[in-house]
């Protein structure tokens, strides 16, 4: 649920910040699409490396 939360204040702050930028007619400050899929793979890669990092020690 924590998660959850913290998501949620990510996505809204975003959303906020996306509506400042549009209203001063300034480019939005995040990097190209391809540049968050290559961040989002890195997160993900990073979470299975750990979930396989816990599988291997407990058996």
């Amino acid at each position: 649920m924590e998660f959850i939360k913290a998501a949620g204040m990510a996505i809204l702050g975003g959303w906020i910040i996306g509506i400042v930028f549009a209203g001063l007619k300034l480019p939005a400050p995040v990097p190209p699409l391809l540049g968050l899929v290559g961040a989002a793979a890195v997160v993900f890669g990073g979470y299975c490396y750990e979930l396989a990092v816990k599988l291997i020690l407990k058996q």
